[in-house]
């Protein structure tokens, strides 16, 4: 079987910045495919659309990206293998290969939602590998820099009542109370990014299962998580990629990784 993710490698020499990205998978492995709702698989309306594109100036800077080949419906790469909830805030929330979508309706046929034995397939097959892939890059970066970031990639609609009743800042930076990610990085990024938009600090996201795993800035790993509206970078529809605003977010994307290079040289 082939990776279960996708590589950007970076051009030219490595820097010590690396993007995950595990939410814009859109692929249900055909054997799979007859227990999902039909309609549900036509939309995938969970999905992080277009990041990957968004960040493919990325590379240029010597940034590799790892990104999902596969629906976060088959399985979440940014929950807990055991399910533990993120969080306990009455918010709903989708599992590990959860059966419903965000909004609560149910993602498989009657009968057909994954047995214990097949959550711990898929956990072997997609999620650990997609894990270890990002381990290796970061302890690459590690052995190279003597540190390493991981900037955790997300997008969500404006509004989502089953999660917050009135609509998201424009983007929201994770780093689960200032624990995953030394604290100049992140006031560096929050100044960077407000100059140009709405964003909000660990409120209501804190950054997910991948952010709070990796980031570990006492051992030189740190990780940051940024979830951002889609229609930021997409059309009002939330559907459609939109180029125009999609080319002013990467400039500041492309900005702030650039003041993030100079600010790990001297952390």
């Amino acid at each position: 079987m082939s990776d279960p993710f996708y590589i950007k490698e970076a051009k030219g020499e490595i820097q010590p910045i690396l993007i995950s990205i595990p939410h814009c998978g859109t692929e249900i492995p055909a054997d799979l495919v007859d227990d999902y709702v039909p309609e549900q698989l036509e939309s995938l309306d969970d999905t992080d659309w277009f990041l990957q594109q968004l960040y493919d100036f990325a590379p240029s800077l010597g940034i590799t990206i790892v990104h999902a080949k596969y629906s976060r419906w088959l399985i979440d790469l940014n929950r807990d293998p055991e399910s533990v909830p993120l969080y306990n805030d009455g918010r709903l929330i989708t599992g590990l290969c959860s059966t419903t979508d965000f909004l609560g309706n149910p993602l498989y046929n009657e009968g057909r939602e994954p047995s214990q034995e097949e959550i711990e397939r898929r956990l072997k097959v997609y999620y650990w590998p997609y894990y270890q892939k990002i381990q290796e890059e970061l302890d690459k970066r590690k052995i190279k820099f003597g540190k390493a970031l991981l900037w955790d990639a997300h997008s969500i609609r404006e509004k989502v009542e089953t999660i917050r009743k009135d609509p998201f800042p424009e983007m929201i930076l994770g780093n689960n109370e200032e624990k995953t990610a030394n604290k100049q990085l992140i006031e560096m990024t929050l100044k960077n990014l407000r100059s140009r938009y709405q964003v909000n600090h660990n409120d209501p996201f804190k950054g997910g299962h991948i952010t709070r795993y990796f980031g570990k800035p006492e051992n030189g790993i740190h990780a940051l998580q940024l979830e951002r509206n889609k229609n930021l970078y997409m059309d009002d529809s939330e559907r459609n990629y939109h180029p125009d605003r999609a080319n002013e977010m990467a400039e500041v994307l492309s900005s702030n990784f650039k003041d993030l290079l100079q600010l790990l040289k001297v952390l």
